[in-house]
């Protein structure tokens, strides 16, 4: 039986649709002990992660596995000093080693800050100015090691390094660490209300927030794999994200192994569509879920059928029709789009069950209570435009959303203005009740699978001699869903040139990590603007 169901009552129609579901928790649940430990305890060989490598390595670990490596980097870490409340960053692309620091900082009550390999040395240097860590586990690849070492001169706290696998110069190594300690722990009490998982999440009014979730966060993504993904008991998934975004908290652990499904990881830089399919096939991925960017090039002609496929999902981008009509055409398989936030869980869905429509984020998730309401709190009609929000069905903090922003209490009052959670993002509802994605209030990117905020871009776009005024914006691209564009003002004495468009993009792209690129430049004599003066990117978006 399932681990989830000690957790869970929850009701199914006919069809197997997910129509009520109710949590509940003790108040001192750990995931890694009351999950992770109690499977290893009654099912110690069954499968909970597949990994492998472009290398052609391989890695089948069991819960019991997982729970003694992870037991002793908790004690590599303790033995080092961190404690509970401890800020941990956490840069380890897809290495296996991420889900050993992951329990492990789960157990001991430490802070785990999840980021992506692709920060640049400013990147680390921002966010080291939010957060004082206490240690960071990073991989030795692609010159993490290095920029991280870059951004920390200068910084006012000195935290403890550790690589994994290959050796650094002035970091030293978990993965030889590890293998010097014992594998038992005592457990260190937490409440379920303490911060658990802090990710930097993309804005346009600023730089990256820090986003808090604390213990409960895990039991949230129950309905997220069950009922959106269709991770089984004995199945095996496979989500295709980085261990720095918060997609990995979606599809790579929690809900997956509360379910009783293994989680497939394949650890790779470049991304290719016929070595993904040669993976699914051959460690037979049972369901998946990636972005529409994935799935645009899996629909090119000669990518290989995936026979052992029963489910797949998407989300993160706009999914256009054909492709949708297409995977369905090639598979046998309907594609389940998905919706949520960074801040939460899986708001809405084209949950199992449910006839998936194509371009639909699919109806709420019966986790939440989902409105759409107009600007004076008024509930919004069917078939118009109105901002989601979640309603506390109880007067509590809904399940699986964040509990606080570093360091900001009065952002996190105001998305909580008027006792509901403001999502910031626009939808319309349909008479049968699904919900439709009309845009981002406050401009988030979405591109490649990658939320981006254009006051990071804008930001670094202004420091060029050339630039007098900018403004970035997405505009579609069909295999990104959005592409990165820039509207520049030349500063007096400068000219619209193919040479200029060519130096402030090499000038901007040097400095931001790949999947920010700026890819087309538009020279414009001036911005439209509110009266106000505040740029007008709905404007910007139409000159595409």
């Amino acid at each position: 039986m399932s681990i989830y169901k000690d957790y869970v009552k929850e009701t199914v129609d006919e069809n197997g649709s997910l129509v009520d579901i109710e949590i509940s928790y003790p108040d001192n649940f750990n995931f890694g002990y009351d999950v992770l430990d109690r499977i290893a305890r009654e099912t110690p060989g069954k499968r909970a992660l597949v990994w492998c490598n472009t290398e052609n390595e391989e890695h089948i670990f069991s819960f019991e596995d997982i729970r003694r490596e992870g037991n002793k980097v908790a004690n590599v870490f303790l033995s080092a000093g961190i404690r509970k409340g401890d800020k941990v960053m956490v840069v380890l692309k897809k290495h296996y080693e991420y889900w050993f620091v992951a329990m492990a900082l789960c157990k001991i009550g430490a802070v785990m800050i999840p980021v992506t390999h692709m920060l640049t040395e400013n990147d680390f240097r921002y966010r080291f100015s939010c957060v004082e860590v206490k240690g960071i586990v990073a991989t030795p690849d692609n010159d993490v090691t290095d920029n991280v070492s870059k951004a920390l001169q200068g910084a006012s706290f000195s935290p403890i390094l550790w690589t994994v696998q290959r050796s650094k110069d002035g970091w030293r190594n978990l993965s030889e660490e590890k293998e010097k300690e014992g594998d038992q722990i005592p457990r260190f009490e937490n409440k379920a209300t303490d911060p658990m998982l802090l990710y930097f999440t993309s804005g346009t009014t600023g730089y990256p927030k820090g986003v808090i979730h604390d213990y409960s966060y895990p039991l949230a993504h129950i309905v997220t794999a069950k009922y959106w993904q269709g991770a089984y008991d004995g199945g095996l998934h496979f989500t295709v994200a980085e261990t720095g975004w918060a997609k990995a908290s979606w599809g790579k652990l929690y809900g997956q192994w509360l379910v009783g499904s293994a989680v497939m990881a394949f650890d790779f830089d470049n991304f290719d569509p016929k070595q993904l399919v040669t993976i699914i096939n051959r460690y037979g991925v049972t369901s998946f879920c990636a972005p529409p960017t994935i799935y645009r090039y899996l629909m090119r002609k000669g990518t290989p059928e995936t026979p052992s496929l029963k489910h797949a999902s998407t989300a993160g981008e706009f999914l256009s029709p054909d492709i949708f009509h297409k995977f369905t055409e090639r598979t046998g398989l309907v594609l389940h789009e998905g919706y949520g936030q960074t801040e939460t869980a899986l708001i809405a869905a084209n949950f199992k069950g449910q006839k998936a429509v194509d371009g639909s984020m699919g109806r709420p998730s019966p986790l939440y209570s989902v409105k759409l309401v107009q600007k004076d709190g008024s509930d919004t009609p069917v078939g118009e435009i109105g901002e989601i929000v979640l309603v506390p069905k109880d007067g509590k903090k809904p399940l699986g959303v964040f509990s606080s922003y570093l360091d900001n209490d009065e952002l996190y009052k105001n998305v909580w203005r008027g006792g509901v959670y403001h999502t910031g993002d626009a939808a319309w509802q349909d008479e049968n009740g699904a919900l439709w994605f009309h845009g981002r209030f406050d401009d988030i990117i979405k591109s490649g699978g990658f939320r981006i905020g254009p006051y990071e871009i804008e930001n670094i776009l202004i420091e060029h001699p050339a630039v007098f005024e900018c403004s970035v914006v997405g505009i579609p691209d069909p295999l990104r869903g959005q592409a990165i564009k820039a509207f520049i003002v030349p500063a007096k004495g400068y000219e619209p040139s193919k040479a200029l468009d060519k130096e402030i993009r090499d000038f901007c792209n040097a400095k931001l990590a790949e999947y920010k690129w700026i890819r087309t430049i538009e020279f414009v004599p001036e911005m439209p603007k509110t009266i106000s003066g505040k740029i007008r990117k709905s404007e910007l978006r139409k000159q595409g």
